[in-house]
């Protein structure tokens, strides 16, 4: 029986699923592939179904994102670990086997990020850190121990992930690896990188940058920081994106989404609709940890 079961989520993946599935084809090490079908319009469905490799798809009536996509596939997870895989990625044919080696060394480790490259070889991520005002970034430096995983392609311990609560599906997308990462660190786990290669096609299914990306991102963000921060730097965060969105419309006008009134305003309302339910996930996240918000923040955020 395969230890992992790699799930791949998918949405409009017409032009990249194949090269991610030939790469998991190529696998040294047995495994279960899932992939998550968001809803895809675009012939994907019909190019999984003619794959040589025979993937299980279970294909969701609405895109759900990432984070939700990945959310439903634990359900239906029966193996000791669980692979995060972007449909844009192809990991090497040692990806898998370098992971599951590295966890197998690190017991108390319950996820492995591996090293994403862009195909020009600039690496993108070999793990997520924690920068001093509480954003998730790209660690493109190879480090044995990270603050988080990339969820482009990572593996994680399914008892561990589904014992800190699974998945923040209402993300849809962006910080629900950054999220994922805080709560297993908040209950005593670490997080290690791996020398596992994965070529990224960063960017093929959404678009890094846009008006969505950046309302995602910052609502997410946030949403974050309440869920898992010390008390008072969620509050800082908070009250600091608060006030800058009150000054922007007296400054000139931003180039980038992030700074505009209008996207930020939207942002604070998302947060504030979610924030009854933000406070109790806090709570609950709370009970299960085994270390101080304190003590995490403390040992990572700006190193």
């Amino acid at each position: 029986m395969p230890s992992t079961t790699v799930v791949v989520v998918t949405w409009r993946g017409a032009a990249h699923i194949i090269a991610c599935l030939d790469a998991l084809a190529a696998q040294s090490r047995p495994h279960r592939t899932l992939v998550i079908d968001n809803a895809s319009d675009d012939g994907t469905a019909a190019l999984l179904a003619a794959h040589p490799s025979k993937p299980e798809v279970l294909r969701l009536r609405r895109n759900t994102g990432y984070a939700g996509a990945i959310a439903a596939a634990l359900d239906k997870v029966d193996t000791p670990l669980m692979a995060w895989l972007n449909d844009d990625a192809a990991p090497a044919p040692d990806w898998l086997a370098t992971c599951e080696d590295t966890l197998a060394k690190a017991p108390l480790a319950a996820a492995v990020s591996a090293r994403l490259t862009l195909a020009d070889g600039t690496v993108q991520s070999t793990g997520v850190r924690l920068t001093a005002d509480g954003h998730g970034a790209d660690l493109p430096e190879r480090a044995e121990e990270v603050f988080g995983f990339c969820g482009g392609a990572a593996v994680l311990n399914v008892e561990a992930l589904r014992s800190v609560g699974g998945v923040p599906a209402s993300y849809f997308c962006y910080y629900e690896d950054t999220d994922t990462a805080w709560r297993l660190r908040l209950a005593g786990w670490d997080v290690v990188g791996a020398e596992a290669e994965v070529t990224h096609r960063h960017g093929a299914s959404t678009r890094p940058g846009s008006v969505q990306f950046h309302l995602w991102n910052e609502r997410n963000r946030l949403l974050t920081l309440l869920r898992c921060a010390p008390r008072e730097v969620a509050l800082r965060q908070l009250l600091k994106f608060a006030a800058l969105t009150a000054v922007l419309p007296f400054r000139a006008k931003p180039k980038a989404p992030n700074f505009r009134p209008s996207l930020r305003c939207r942002v604070l309302g998302a947060v504030a609709a979610r924030l009854p339910r933000t406070l109790l996930e806090r709570r609950a996240i709370g009970r299960r940890a085994t270390l101080g918000r304190g003590a995490v923040w403390d040992a990572w955020a700006g190193n």
